[in-house]
């Protein structure tokens, strides 16, 4: 089969123009532009194809019903939001331009995850050209509020469950090793993402008229924060560790063989030393223990010069990434319960959920993950690696909850793409190949 990369490439393009970033509300007429492509794009492909509402933004329902009796059911997911792009003069060329350098697509959402979607619409574009129809049912949904925690997917999924239902879900939103060298994602860890907040005074005052006599919050919550973790990196608080998953030896050496350790980190990073929890190897420490991470602290004067305050109030975002059996609203009630035990008399305290996901775990004895097996062998050549992923996509999670239905996770990008980051990029070796593995997991099925 002949892929027309060059077309589907354009296509790509005018998607990744479009900055839909969902977490301002400024790019709300670009987030509805975006919905808008993208059902113009699956009615051009035969798709009946709706753009469905939540309470935020909305999702983009498409699927294709075969007249086959009993066919098998894939849903496919994907995202049309992406992050903001952040500091402008970190970037090479435009974030909202896309272009081609070395080999590489450059772009936000070139990665994460206009291209990694755009792959099966393009697989499906292709398989649509030959005579002979494809003997199951394909139901896609694109939300647009991944970036920002999924917050209204799982309610959008149980008031469609009839409409979502289906056999297998897939999702392209991971990475593989290298060009060379696909994996498959078993299993993903869940999240708790809190902000914290910390007041001692209705107002700011003078450091060197009452310094020494008042509670400075900023100094309260480095405290709080630094008591979370010891100086091995094990996390202190009371029943954190309970629940989690015992892993069998055989899965233990599957998870240890996966080519990603210190050298890798290092390397993809700039970090100059690879730390983490005592007695775990960095495999282990990224995928089957759990982690906790301040993401921003702030409070009290930060502009130039010197301005010499105690400041009323102080914040800082905090993150966890747990594991499978852990939950997440033990956890949070756990962590409340600790920080407030040890608040000094004269602070509050108010800690706010942002995020809260389970990590979840699928069956790969299942019939399609030996079928997403051999599509990658007959594409890459090489047989897939098995791994556990260290960060959350709350998708898998809320379709086995909702739905019953496991979850395969097929990435096309690769470590270096710079997710999140300045110049996200995305293999144009990787799309062909992600629209060729496509093609054929799902003419196998």
């Amino acid at each position: 089969m002949i892929i027309n990369s060059e077309k589907y490439l354009k296509e790509l393009f005018n998607l990744l123009s479009i900055p839909s970033i969902s977490a301002q509300s400024g790019h709300k007429k670009d987030m509805e532009k975006a919905c808008l492509w993208l059902q113009k794009k699956f009615i051009s492909l035969g798709f009946k194809s709706e753009i469905l509402p939540t309470k935020g933004h909305p999702v983009v329902y498409s699927e294709l019903i075969t007249d086959h009796k009993s066919p098998t059911t894939v849903l496919l997911y994907g995202h049309y939001d992406v992050q903001d792009p952040g500091n402008l003069d970190e970037w090479t060329s435009e974030p909202f331009k896309p272009e081609v350098r070395s080999g590489n697509i450059y772009a936000r959402g070139a990665n994460d995850n206009k291209g990694q979607h755009m792959t099966w619409i393009s697989a499906l574009e292709e398989i649509g050209k030959s005579k002979n129809k494809l003997p199951i049912n394909i139901k896609f949904i694109l939300e647009g509020e991944e970036e920002i925690g999924s917050k209204n997917l799982e309610e959008f999924c149980n008031e469609n469950k009839s409409l979502l239902k289906s056999d297998i879900c897939i999702v392209s939103d991971t990475d593989s090793i290298s060009e060379d060298q696909p994996v498959i994602t078993y299993g993903l860890r869940g999240i708790i993402y809190l902000e914290i907040n910390i007041k001692t005074l209705p107002k700011d005052v003078h450091s060197g008229t009452y310094g020494g006599n008042i509670s400075n919050p900023l100094n309260i919550l480095t405290n709080l924060l630094s008591s979370l973790k010891d100086e091995g990196n094990k996390i202190l608080i009371p029943n954190f560790y309970d629940n989690i998953r015992k892993v069998s030896t055989k899965e233990l050496k599957q998870i240890n063989n996966y080519p990603f350790g210190s050298n890798e980190i290092k390397r993809e990073t700039g970090a100059k030393q690879v730390v983490g929890e005592k007695g775990f190897t960095v495999q282990e420490r990224s995928g089957i223990r759990p982690s906790l991470d301040i993401n921003g602290i702030w409070g009290g004067y930060q502009g130039e010069g010197a301005k010499t305050i105690i400041p009323s109030e102080a914040w800082a975002k905090v993150s966890m990434r747990i594991v499978p059996y852990q939950d997440p609203n033990k956890i949070i009630e756990a962590t409340e319960k600790y920080l407030k035990k040890q608040l000094p008399k004269g602070a509050e305290i108010k800690i706010m959920t942002l995020a809260a996901d389970s990590a979840v775990l699928m069956d790969t004895n299942s019939k399609y993950f030996r079928l997403a097996e051999k599509a990658y062998k007959k594409v890459f050549g090489k047989v897939p690696f098995y791994h556990l992923h260290g960060a959350t996509v709350p998708v898998g999670g809320i379709v086995k909850r909702v739905l019953g239905i496991d979850t395969i996770y097929m990435g096309y990008g690769l470590p270096d793409d710079g997710l999140h980051g300045p110049n996200e990029k995305f293999s144009l070796s990787m799309f062909e190949k992600g629209i060729r593995t496509n093609i054929d997991f799902l003419k196998s099925i």
